[in-house]
């Protein structure tokens, strides 16, 4: 079922939000050449732990750590290491923070406010990266899931399917030469990390429900610039033929004036 957010609990989801896009903002600062997946796992839990709110990644489903660094083939749920980061490497950052009502409101909380929250709320995104000099394909890739991010994101309005997403994003990502991923989806977020409804970024555009007012979703384009197969090796997931893959994420919301990004 897809839980309906109240204008309250998204204004809280947007200050949380901003707050992981921050985050992920220093972080990606530290992408270079010669670092190591366990050097930013170690400044990510510093960062997390300075905003008051807790790395909702480790733990989940066993993972381990509080991100995920997923290098080249990998496309999600790379586990950190000890590998350093080499010149035409791209890499994936994806983090989420959970963060307690606490850390927003003060003193007594009139929970009537936030029923869909509970004692707080999830928040989720991911940004990829070129290492160094990268060449044109590699840049070409990036550039191309950003913007099918962007595609997908201006389907999002009250009145609308999913599949409408979905759709926007395969139509986008083909005319640019790209496969998309379809084994892996967004999904919605709030007082869980993963909630109803499966985000697509592919399909039918008559596909789905209707998207309301009040829904609070993650929209999570992974592009290929091979083979759109996948295999698990360990936590990651990665492509079957090793071809590189990016990934962007954001967190948005439908509200009766459009589309909000809460991951601004």
């Amino acid at each position: 079922m897809i839980t309906i957010k109240t204008k309250e609990e998204i204004e809280l989801m947007a200050k949380g939000g901003k707050i992981l896009k921050s985050v992920i903002d220093k972080l990606g600062k530290y992408i270079t050449v010669g670092i190591s997946g366990k050097d930013i796992e170690k400044i990510a839990d510093k960062l997390i732990e300075e905003t008051g709110g807790i790395a909702n990644f480790k733990g989940q489903d066993g993972f381990p750590s509080c991100l995920c660094f997923s290098i080249n083939e990998e496309i999600v749920h790379g586990t950190p290491d000890e590998r350093v980061l080499k010149n035409g490497d791209i890499v994936t950052l994806d983090i989420g923070i959970f963060f307690p009502l606490n850390v927003f409101l003060e003193g007594s909380i009139d929970y009537k406010k936030y029923p869909n929250l509970k004692n707080g709320f999830h928040t989720d995104m991911a940004r990829t990266y070129a290492v160094g000099e990268v060449d044109f394909n590699i840049q070409r890739l990036i550039k191309a899931n950003k913007k099918a991010l962007k595609r997908g994101i201006s389907q999002v309005k009250a009145g609308n399917k999913f599949g409408q997403i979905g759709s926007e994003i395969e139509k986008f990502a083909t005319k640019e030469g790209y496969n998309v991923i379809k084994d892996l989806c967004g999904h919605g977020i709030g007082s869980n990390l993963h909630e109803d409804p499966d985000v697509l970024n592919y399909g039918d555009k008559k596909w789905g429900e209707i998207m309301k007012e009040g829904m609070v979703f993650c929209i999570e384009p992974m592009l290929s610039l091979g083979s759109d197969e996948i295999i698990k090796k360990g936590t990651s997931y990665v492509t079957e033929d090793n071809s590189l893959t990016a990934h962007f994420e954001d967190m948005v919301a439908v509200t009766k004036n459009g589309v909000i990004i809460l991951t601004l």
